[in-house]
């Protein structure tokens, strides 16, 4: 097995990362694997220098890659490289020398609350399968903030509805446990009763196809894009965009940080912070409009 590979092993049996992360630091050593074969065929990936990343580095912002994706991709080297430190392969890391381009804060999108009633409230879905799938997948992301993963996850055991409660799985397997509305529960309730009407008895997964298969992450994607589409005209219309509308709505509404980062299942406050950015953003449209001097 290659050093490339025995890192990717070691991020899935060690570190427990999802499928999604695994297959994205495959892409970035890939793409910097492929470059350095550009520029000598005969490399040893663990020979590389400093000045050779800095020169991969230029040669992406050259090519219009954002800061951020220079950041991630970089990333992705440095945590490869501290692998082959702790592996005894190389006594000095070649990424610590090198300075990346400056990133600007990036803001995460979010649904308007009035969009999102307009959908939820006014917008017929219908009472047969697909329309209670549809609207229930919806639901979930908005009412919990869960990732798009961990809705696919969710089996039927992880649903109570007595206790209005739903555990979800999130990354490195730990588990939360995220309270549900009524109005959830009462939808989820028959969305249950018409995945029976239509045959769908047992499965291992709780959101389903028609045929009964688990949902796939295009598919939850293509369902999320076409119901925003019509209340939104905001680029990203994304199940992660979901999860930013829950936590920047429910700071809106007076929730603190905590809270917020443990129904997320973020690991420390810090990922959680960038939402105020957003509610500051907020409130001075709010104060801009409302104070006479302004």
């Amino acid at each position: 097995m290659d050093r490339k590979e025995s890192f990717l092993e070691y991020l899935q049996a060690e570190k427990r990362y999802s499928k999604h992360t695994i297959i994205s630091y495959r892409n970035d050593l890939d793409q910097f694997i492929l470059w350095l074969e550009s520029q000598d065929k005969s490399f040893d990936i663990a020979e590389v220098s400093s000045s050779q990343i800095r020169s991969w580095v230029i040669e992406m912002v050259e090519r219009g890659y954002t800061p951020v994706t220079v950041h991630r991709k970089v990333s992705s080297l440095r945590s490869f490289y501290k692998y082959l430190l702790r592996q005894g392969v190389i006594a000095v890391s070649p990424v610590d020398r090198v300075t990346l381009p400056k990133r600007g804060k990036v803001l995460p999108v979010f649904v308007p609350e009035e969009s999102l009633d307009q959908l939820l409230d006014s917008y017929n879905f219908g009472d047969d399968f697909l329309g209670l799938r549809d609207k229930s997948i919806i639901e979930m992301l908005y009412l919990t903030g869960m990732r798009r993963s961990e809705l696919i996850g969710l089996r039927d055991e992880d649903i109570d509805l007595r206790e209005n409660i739903v555990r979800v799985t999130g990354k490195r397997n730990k588990q939360r446990v995220i309270p549900l509305l009524d109005s959830l529960t009462k939808l989820l309730d028959e969305y249950i009763s018409a995945r029976r009407e239509e045959g769908i008895l047992s499965s291992e997964r709780f959101f389903v196809t028609v045929r009964g298969n688990k949902m796939y992450d295009k598919g939850v994607y293509n369902i999320i894009k076409r119901y925003l589409s019509m209340v939104t005209t905001i680029e990203k219309k994304s199940p992660h965009v979901l999860r930013h509308t829950f936590a920047t709505h429910m700071l809106n509404h007076g929730a603190d940080l905590n809270s917020i980062k443990e129904l997320l299942g973020h690991a420390n406050l810090s990922a959680t912070q960038v939402y105020t950015h957003n509610t500051f953003e907020q409130l001075k449209k709010v104060y801009n409009q409302a104070h006479p001097r302004a």
